[in-house]
């Protein structure tokens, strides 16, 4: 990424876009930095294994298949609104293009918050595994917060240093985590206990009463893969690049995430399934590997679990300092987030969400510093990611919206009906409806029995940045309208205003 990179937001179809030497993503890369933030063995050991133990609900492997066609139709006008704008910011250029500069910064501030509590929470999971890795295998007891701070320090150096370094190495990562996933699947098929059978790929074994907890539950493992627009201006050929990486990214998530959940249902053993992914938790995976595989590859894959959560972690700091980066461009946040670093990457935004990672890890390290050895996980994982998700399926129905204002007020622009209006209206309504069971079944997400204020809390992480975001572009426009005309518009918006100057 560069400040100098153009960003080209025009009436009319873009042309392609110059070579430069920031752009160095491909449609391969692209994928594996959205399909490394869903963390394919993370949601396998630890996602569908607490889907099935707090639902009770078979159908989860249906689950992925029917939320999977609803991102893919979100897709379609996602995809078609990003062959004409290109910006860090994605769903804040998006919104502020397609429904107004004042929705445009209340998305932004929503967005910055969600993706920082997810890639925060995800520190919790991970500080957990490494500590208790370390245990169980080398005899080393180390409270889970020092290997956390070792990652952040780790993923600082590659937040700052050249995309594609980072894209190499969560493709490699994930690329093991797929073989090893692979293999669970066959060993699980072949085992089957109690036969193979099409049960969990029944609706009637998902929609009965719970469903919406499946479902909110299911949206998880898929987030991330809403970033590749992000990755716009580092791009080869974003025009291509992005809905081709986003189709990709879609379609392989919910077939090897249905494919994988309904052999965990088989190989378990659908009669036991639920008390068994109840009692081992992530080691059902691990224990079953042993069993079955072998003992080595069973700790292979419990070094790729921490590796794909490493790799979650990536993703989602890069989206994260790419927003700050944006937002620092436009002015709409101090100036000096849009630094880049020699490589172009968003050294300034990076470097803030380090910051906010490590403030946070160490706030509930110091206030949950007990005996409980699942805390970081009840608390640090559970609390934040699941509200970041909620967060982020907010953004995505704000976003159909958009789209199908931006192509409304773009008539010359070329977009088929079912690109600039059906895709993104049908998608508006589905991702509203999963957002409603998300808020109506938060409490069950959270593991809790009744509502407490950590209920209420967190989602007003989410609400209330929004609401401020929207005061302050209204306080823009009066206080600071060049500022205000440039909100959403990138390189082209900050062009425009130079050349007045």
């Amino acid at each position: 990424m560069s400040t100098k990179t153009s960003s080209q937001v025009t009436p009319r179809a873009t042309p392609s876009v110059p070579p430069s030497p920031h752009r160095r993503l491909g449609v391969a890369s692209v994928t594996m930095m959205i399909i490394a933030a869903s963390a394919p063995l993370t949601v396998l050991a630890g996602g569908v294994t607490t889907t099935f133990a707090v639902t009770g609900l078979l159908g989860v492997p249906l689950s992925y298949l029917i939320l999977g066609a609803v991102l893919a139709v979100f897709a379609v006008g996602y995809a078609a609104m990003s062959r004409h704008v290109t910006n860090a910011g994605a769903f804040y250029a998006y919104v502020a293009q397609g429904i107004s500069r004042p929705a445009g910064v209340g998305v932004s501030l929503v967005a910055l918050m969600s993706y920082n509590l997810m890639q925060v929470g995800i520190y919790g999971l991970f500080g957990f595994t490494v500590s208790s890795l370390l245990s169980e295998r080398f005899g080393i007891d180390v409270p889970w917060w020092i290997p956390v701070v070792a990652c952040i320090a780790v993923v600082a150096v590659l937040g700052v240093n050249r995309v594609d370094l980072s894209a190499k190495v969560l493709g490699a990562l994930v690329a093991l985590e797929f073989l090893v996933v692979i293999v669970y699947d066959v060993v699980s098929f072949a085992v089957a206990p109690e036969g193979v059978t099409a049960a969990p790929l029944s609706p009637e074994s998902l929609f009965v009463p719970g469903v919406g907890a499946v479902l909110s539950f299911g949206i998880a493992a898929f987030m991330g893969f809403e970033s590749a627009a992000i990755y716009g201006e580092e791009a080869k050929d974003p025009k291509r690049t992005i809905p081709r990486a986003t189709y990709t990214a879609v379609g392989v998530i919910a077939v090897f995430y249905a494919v994988s959940s309904w052999a965990m249902a088989v190989g378990t053993g659908p009669s036991q399934l639920f008390d068994v992914a109840g009692k081992q938790g992530p080691d059902l995976v691990f224990t079953f590997l042993g069993s079955h595989v072998g003992t080595i590859v069973a700790d292979v894959a419990q070094l790729l679990f921490c590796t794909s959560l490493f790799a979650a972690l990536v993703s989602f700091h890069n989206a994260v300092a790419r927003y700050f980066f944006s937002l620092g461009r436009e002015r709409v946040v101090p100036a000096w987030l849009e630094r880049t670093s020699r490589h172009g990457a968003p050294k300034a935004g990076s470097l803030v969400q380090t910051g906010i990672a490590l403030v946070v890890v160490v706030a509930f390290a110091i206030v949950g510093n007990g005996p409980d050895p699942l805390y970081p996980v009840l608390t640090l994982f559970t609390w934040l990611t699941n509200a970041g998700a909620m967060g982020l399926v907010l953004l995505m129905a704000i976003v159909s919206v958009a789209v199908v204002g931006f192509f409304r007020r773009r008539r010359g622009l070329a977009a088929g009906v079912w690109s600039a209006v059906v895709a993104p209206s049908i998608g508006a309504v589905a991702l509203a409806v999963i957002f409603g069971l998300i808020v109506a079944n938060f409490d069950v997400l959270l593991g809790q029995t009744e509502a407490s204020p950590v209920s209420f809390v967190l989602p007003a992480l989410i609400i209330v940045p929004g609401l401020a975001g929207v005061v302050w572009a209204l306080r823009l426009r009066s206080a600071s309208p060049d500022v205000y005309r440039r909100i959403g518009h990138g390189e082209e918006g900050r062009a425009h205003h130079l050349g007045e100057e």
